[in-house]
């Protein structure tokens, strides 16, 4: 089996899902009611928040490598919220408690006020299906578990 060459770096990673984010909380504020299309944008949180704090804890073990401990937990304090908003929307989800759901959007949004979005850029093809696509995992699947 030959080596495994990652093109984008964890930062570049992490920048391109959080502006998919933000044009997803963009477009989920604008609708009036949450309907299918909804709830596959939400299960798309879910996966890239997942992301996110996978490649958050990926630099934070490069930097523990390199003796650089407080670097290391300081990034990783910095991004739990991404951990736990996951958590939290996954169970919203896996409860079918989406009247839930704009509160935690709310929530989220801050984190992501700071990108601009003049244009949406990112296809519905993007999300359409996460939502079957989330329920059809086992619940503990994500390294924090929910339920």
């Amino acid at each position: 089996m030959g080596r495994v060459i990652h093109i984008e770096t964890p930062t570049q990673l992490r920048n391109r899902h959080r502006r998919t984010i933000a044009e997803i909380l963009r477009r989920l504020m604008g609708k009036p009611t949450l309907d299918i299309e909804s709830r596959d944008m939400a299960a798309t949180l879910v996966f890239l928040l997942r992301e996110i704090h996978e490649g958050v804890e990926q630099s934070a073990r490069a930097w523990e490598k390199r003796d650089y401990w407080m670097k290391a937990e300081r990034f990783l304090r910095e991004w739990e919220w991404a951990m736990e908003m996951a958590a939290n929307i996954e169970d919203v989800i896996r409860h079918d408690a989406l009247d839930l759901l704009p509160d935690l959007l709310a929530e989220l949004f801050p984190y992501f006020a700071d990108i601009q979005v003049k244009s949406m850029t990112r296809k519905p093809s993007e999300w359409q299906g996460n939502y079957g696509r989330l329920l059809a995992e086992p619940p503990g699947k994500s390294p924090w578990g929910t339920s």
